[in-house]
């Protein structure tokens, strides 16, 4: 009985959830800002890599102290907007237990 309830009240709350509809023309708009950012994104992490392969390419051996400085500097910088440009998906733990605890439930 115990479980038959918490599925209903589970299903109930996810109905609710998702009860608001978005019209189709505000999809659309949503959609070509998010494909136009993705290319952008794409566009200068592929310059990014480039310009790494550029200082991997360099003969380091005939270079200034200062000057591998500023590289090593350079390329710990690209490292970091790549990582940002990266983005992911990021789960906290407390999500992580929910979700297995409704799986459990459920199934």
């Amino acid at each position: 009985m115990k479980k038959i309830a918490l599925c209903c009240i589970m299903a109930a709350c996810l109905s609710f959830a998702f009860y608001p509809l978005q019209s189709k023309a505000a999809k659309e708009k949503v959609t070509t800002t998010a494909v136009d950012s993705k290319t952008t994104e794409l566009q200068k992490a592929k310059t990014l890599l480039l310009r790494l392969n550029e200082i991997k390419a360099m003969d380091q051996a005939t270079m200034l102290p200062g000057e591998k400085k500023n590289l090593k500097n350079e390329v710990l910088t690209i490292k970091q907007q790549l990582e940002e440009l990266g983005g992911g998906i990021y789960l906290s733990v407390g999500a992580a237990i929910l979700i297995l605890l409704l799986l459990i439930i459920l199934l």
